[in-house]
């Protein structure tokens, strides 16, 4: 494939002024790539002064401005449209490219096939000593990692040159400008995070390729820009657009398959982090069933084991006294309790009514975890939006020219534990007799296995 006729460095920035002052210099005193090029900055709502700062002190970049956040996706697509380059570069705004980076991308498209459709360059940490990305892994419900993140360079293993790569960093990538229109382009509705893994999966299934090019490197802040979201707003968006990805992409033949396991872990996720990780969530595991309503277990269990008849603990009270019948008679409540049982009842009911402090009226379950929230907001706005992404997926469907099965032949989907909980799901019987294996390979894998968990 030639070298691109011209190349737009797309860098998005909102409140970014301080990440400015070390991006826009260091593009200034890029090596000469070998074709036109230009910087085009939008200014994605902010407040700080960029865009008056990048006016008066980098005359030659072009600024476009946004009244709104349209975050990451609207933003870099907002500059796709407004420009004609014949190849765009999106580059994050918290980030320092190495003197010859913008060179090694162009070099390094232009000895790619024809059908390679996206190069991605390689991030390092901002004192250059650590990797932040050279290329990724993608689970079965969505999710991404970046291999190696963290690890220090002198022990992560980078892919050569040319090596195949299932998605590229939106923080780091020059792609075909025809063809990313051609394929949608970024999500909108993701406005920021996993949104170049879908299309990367896009442009995979659409029947182009994505390769590496180890010398193009910047050096980045990570999380410097994200981390301004918040945890249960950064959460809610990795959990709906992880679903999002694995619904749209994947293809009819697995879709199918993997759609309750992907709803399952979901919903597990939920579930555990609301039970362990807010007040009152323990209340959420008891079955009023199993002896909490009156007369709704035996003096002995079904296995001939006996049954503890003790009091409840504090926040199952009204559960236990949720199986009183006002109309049932007092003779009938002692054929039903029997005597130990009418009496032991009777003393807790006048203990109640003088002491009533001492008991919880209401079991009451509390949210407050940030992570909790995240994701039942996700479950919540997916279910509020199904009809408009089914026309997604039919829309990414319809583009297909590569199955999954040589997709994911070449990217096993992972099975990787990350929440709570996940590492007995991932492995109970129901989960695994699930995996649809005939039809493709999933690597199971320990979280540290894929990036550094424990920063160096």
């Amino acid at each position: 494939m030639p070298k691109p006729e011209s190349v737009v460095v797309a860098v998005l920035s909102w409140n970014g002024l301080e990440h400015l002052k070390h991006c826009l210099p260091a593009l200034a005193e890029q090596k000469d790539p070998g074709t036109p090029w230009q910087v085009v900055v939008l200014d994605n709502g902010s407040w700080d002064g960029s865009d008056a700062w990048v006016e008066e002190h980098f005359p030659d970049v072009r600024l476009l401005r946004s009244d709104v956040n349209l975050g990451f996706c609207g933003g870099n697509h907002k500059i796709v449209l407004e420009t004609d380059a014949d190849a765009v570069v999106f580059l994050n705004n918290d980030t320092r490219p190495e003197p010859d980076w913008l060179a090694a991308l162009v070099e390094a498209y232009g000895s790619a096939g024809d059908d390679v459709a996206a190069v991605s360059g390689a991030i390092v940490d901002w004192e250059g000593g650590h990797l932040d990305f050279a290329r990724g892994v993608v689970t079965f419900d969505g999710h991404a990692f970046q291999k190696g993140f963290g690890r220090p360079l002198t022990e992560a293993a980078l892919p050569t040159g040319g090596t195949e790569l299932a998605f590229a960093c939106g923080g780091n990538m020059m792609i075909r400008r025809e063809t990313y229109l051609e394929v949608g382009g970024f999500d909108r509705d993701y406005f920021a995070y996993l949104e170049d893994v879908d299309l990367g999966w896009r442009l995979w299934a659409a029947g182009h390729r994505i390769v590496f090019a180890p010398d193009a490197v910047v050096r980045h802040r990570s999380m410097a820009t994200s981390a301004m979201l918040g945890h249960a707003n950064r959460g809610f968006l990795f959990e709906r657009n992880a679903y999002l990805t694995a619904y749209k992409n994947l293809d009819d033949e697995l879709w199918p398959h993997l759609s309750p396991l992907v709803w399952m872990t979901l919903v597990h996720r939920a579930q555990t982090l609301m039970v362990q990780n807010n007040p009152g969530g323990h209340l959420l595991t008891l079955d009023p069933y199993a002896g909490l309503i009156a007369n709704t277990a035996s003096s002995e269990a079904s296995d001939g084991a006996r049954i503890d008849r003790e009091e409840p603990r504090a926040g199952q009270s009204a559960l236990h006294d949720l199986g009183r019948v006002p109309e049932t008679t007092l003779v009938e409540k002692w054929r039903g309790y029997g005597p130990r049982e009418f009496f032991r009842r009777g003393v807790r009911k006048a203990v109640r009514k003088a002491l009533p402090w001492l008991f919880e009226e209401t079991p009451v379950t509390r949210l407050v975890d940030a992570r909790t929230y995240a994701h039942l907001r996700a479950v919540t706005w997916i279910l509020g939006h199904l009809d408009a992404h089914s026309a997604k997926r039919r829309q990414t469907q319809a583009r297909r020219l590569r199955s999954d099965r040589e997709i994911l032949e070449r990217f096993p989907l992972h099975v990787i534990p990350t929440y709570p909980g996940d590492r007995s799901l991932f492995q109970s019987a129901t989960f695994r007799d699930q995996l649809p294996t005939d039809l493709t390979r999933f690597l199971f894998r320990e979280l540290d296995e894929i990036i550094n968990v424990k920063p160096s």
